[in-house]
């Protein structure tokens, strides 16, 4: 079990300052539970401006360090927040871990299975640390209010989803880092950095996959060696059929969506707003189908007021809400002593999801999930010189 006696605050180090740092310190700085206490970047300029940010809030300046290790060995701090390139989380994060400190991963776990499933293999020999992944759309109201759904059994069984992520990136988006856009470092395209969100909520709410055939292309982004538009199919256990579609070569973008469809109720998420659920009457007769023309309002307004649409900043960008509501359960987690709610097994799998695709992309075959999550196909990426 995680410890039950915690500090009255939490004090976080954040250990990369880029964009993503910098939104993670806008909403600890805001989170009457947390206090950023240190910095971490091998970029002094980065480590300057990320403090003056922070006090800039009304916050307390915080340390700042260029090396890692002297951060974890500090003690000034009870978390460590890694917001680095994908490539570099789990080396960091195992650091921490050996400071014992708490953790927090920004998505993906990883770029690469071997080494996610290597943290989450720590993260379950360290009962006593809590060890979260962000996943922060799991904590969207429109996801709650599905999921409630969902495990009251009031969509029959889930039959089907669609999910879409018609986004747009620029080749000067993928130019402002050298990390972008790169194998090494991304760990791939539009499904693994812009759609791992929505593939993660798909895995959430239909389960465990069994087989996944997918193609994946590089269609308007000369400068990078991954995929910018990717679709899929996936069989899960249940027997559930999932269509993925992922790009960043739809302009102008568009919201993602979500689809869940059952044998009783569905449900449409689209962006983080819950634009359609229908749920069957609590004591529904599974043996029995609706009638076709039978009512089918919609309930979202309903499930939305009992998932609980409070939580989030008291002021700021709308933009902090997600990240905010994950960090309650954060801070739950390492107060209470409980499982987070998005734990790095669960991350791990996820990203086994995204393998999957790219396995799947470059094999051009039919791939078994376990298998990927196995090792399997350990390296194995789509070659989109052709």
């Amino acid at each position: 079990m995680i410890s039950p006696t915690p500090p009255p605050v939490i004090r976080a180090v954040i250990i990369g300052c880029g964009v993503i740092g910098l939104h993670h310190a806008s909403v600890l700085t805001r989170h009457p539970a947390f206090e950023v206490t240190a910095l971490v970047d091998v970029s002094e300029p980065a480590l300057a401006a990320a403090a003056q940010a922070i006090a800039d809030q009304g916050a307390p300046r915080p340390q700042v360090f260029t090396d890692l290790a002297e951060a974890c060995a500090s003690g000034d701090a009870d978390l460590a927040v890694i917001t680095t390139p994908s490539g570099m989380h789990v080396d960091q994060a195992e650091a921490a871990l050996a400071a014992n400190l708490h953790v927090v991963i920004e998505k993906p776990l990883d770029v690469d299975l071997g080494r996610a499933l290597r943290i989450a293999d720590a993260a379950d020999a360290a009962p006593h640390l809590s060890v979260s992944v962000i996943s922060q759309h799991r904590f969207d109201p429109a996801s709650a209010a599905a999921r409630a759904a969902l495990d009251e059994g009031r969509f029959g069984s889930l039959t089907s989803a669609i999910a879409s992520v018609p986004w747009y990136r620029s080749d000067a988006y993928y130019a402002s880092g050298a990390w972008r856009g790169t194998w090494r470092m991304d760990g791939g395209g539009a499904v693994m950095n812009q759609g791992i969100h929505t593939v993660d909520l798909l895995r959430w709410f239909l389960g465990r996959p069994l087989q996944v055939s997918a193609r994946v292309a590089r269609l308007a982004h000369a400068g990078i060696q991954v995929e910018d538009v990717a679709v899929a199919t996936v069989e899960f256990e249940s027997g559930a059929l999932a269509v993925v579609h992922c790009t960043t070569a739809a302009y102008p973008s568009q919201a993602a969506r979500l689809a869940l469809y059952g044998t009783h109720g569905s449900a449409v998420i689209e962006g983080d707003d819950l634009a359609f659920l229908h749920a069957a009457p609590a004591d529904l007769d599974p043996g029995t189908q609706p009638l076709t023309g039978a009512s089918a309002e919609n309930h979202a307004a309903e499930w939305l007021e009992k998932a609980g649409r409070a939580g989030g900043p008291p002021l700021g960008s709308p933009a902090l809400v997600g990240h905010w509501r994950q960090y309650d359960d954060i801070a739950r987690s390492v107060t209470r002593g409980e499982r987070p709610g998005v734990t790095a097994r669960d991350a791990a799998e996820s990203l086994a999801l995204v393998r999957a695709i790219y396995a799947s992309a470059a094999t051009r075959r039919t791939v078994d999930f376990g298998a990927v999550l196995g090792g399997d196909y350990e390296g194995v990426r789509p070659d989109l010189n052709g």
